[in-house]
């Protein structure tokens, strides 16, 4: 696609935010949502619409790619041996119910967002910071999804992708090239700017519907190809989300095989929520005519963290 590798390993360099926001930096490009951004993006809401933009965490069969672990939910107090009522009543009358709930959010199954500790190149995670930081006992001391509590609410813009070329979904393997992102936004007269959310429809969860998950080991995953890069960083992109885990599979490199992870996050400090579910956000910006609106999610302040769960809601 025109990038050679050695192109590649030059962004982390060229397209670098190391000591940009000083030494001691931990929000990367979310700091690029100002307060007058979060006020702008208020402005949007004009139908007090909202849309969901994650999938249902089910148990079952549906394992996660990074343990092969399915989610698990385990009742710590159920309704099943209780009676209807006061007459019927085989204990007290008033009974609450718990669950614990275990997941590996990480890998191709699940809505969340990678934190900056997520990845590391060379030994060093975001800013320079020693990915020796990441620990076994305390997880990541440096870096960890609490930095993200405050939560992110901006403007967000979705690239229909497989609305533009005019297909229900993306082929696995299909990369979304810097050229096709600036085609679809000049079509439907769209401008991107600093501090905005973008976001990228594949159509893959209409793909799993239709035909259930795709091994991606064998048959690889569309996203965005490495070429996307430079304009996240020139626009200043506060994250970006795809409803895949963002990188189209295979890369084409040998040795950055997940550049959008490895320079986005470990490089450009970018925010990136993985596995989203655009098919009614679509739908909305279909009816609605426009493909900008308020986006809103936060994490699970759990410390030591590498990411977190999230929901991302569209607000209209």
């Amino acid at each position: 696609m025109g990038l050679t590798e050695q192109e590649l390993l030059g962004y982390f360099k060229s397209l670098s935010n190391w000591q940009r926001w000083g030494p001691n930096d931990t929000l990367g490009t979310l700091n690029h949502v100002t307060p007058e951004k979060r006020k702008a993006a208020a402005a949007m809401i004009m139908l007090g619409r909202t849309v969901s933009c994650a999938r249902p965490i089910a148990t079952g069969s549906q394992v996660n790619d990074y343990a092969g672990v399915a989610p698990q939910r385990y009742m710590i107090a159920s309704g099943e041996a209780l009676g209807r009522g006061a007459d019927e009543s085989t204990g007290p009358r008033g009974v609450g119910f718990a669950e614990y709930l275990g997941f590996v959010f990480h890998g191709v199954r699940i809505t969340h967002l990678d934190g900056l500790a997520h990845e590391s190149w060379d030994g060093q995670l975001y800013n320079g910071v020693p990915a020796a930081a990441v620990t076994t006992q305390a997880g990541a001391t440096r870096h960890d999804v609490v930095n993200a509590r405050q939560g992110v609410f901006t403007r967000a813009v979705l690239v229909d992708i497989a609305r533009l070329r005019g297909e229900p979904w993306l082929e696995p393997g299909d990369a979304v090239t810097r050229r096709e992102v600036e085609d679809f936004l000049a079509s439907t007269g769209t401008v991107i700017g600093p501090g905005d959310g973008l976001l990228l429809r594949t159509g893959y969860p209409a793909l799993i519907a239709e035909h259930g998950p795709v091994n991606e080991q064998a048959a690889g995953r569309a996203g965005w190809h490495a070429s996307c890069l430079p304009l996240f960083y020139e626009i200043d992109i506060a994250f970006i989300a795809s409803d895949t885990a963002q990188d189209s599979r295979p890369s084409g490199y040998e040795i950055v095989r997940n550049p959008i992870h490895l320079v986005g996050l470990v490089a450009m400090g970018l925010w990136l929520v993985d596995n989203c579910d655009f098919e009614d956000l679509s739908a909305h910006c279909d009816e609605l005519g426009t493909q900008a609106f308020a986006m809103t999610f936060a994490p699970i302040p759990f410390s030591g963290a590498t990411g977190s769960p999230v929901n991302p809601v569209a607000l209209f």
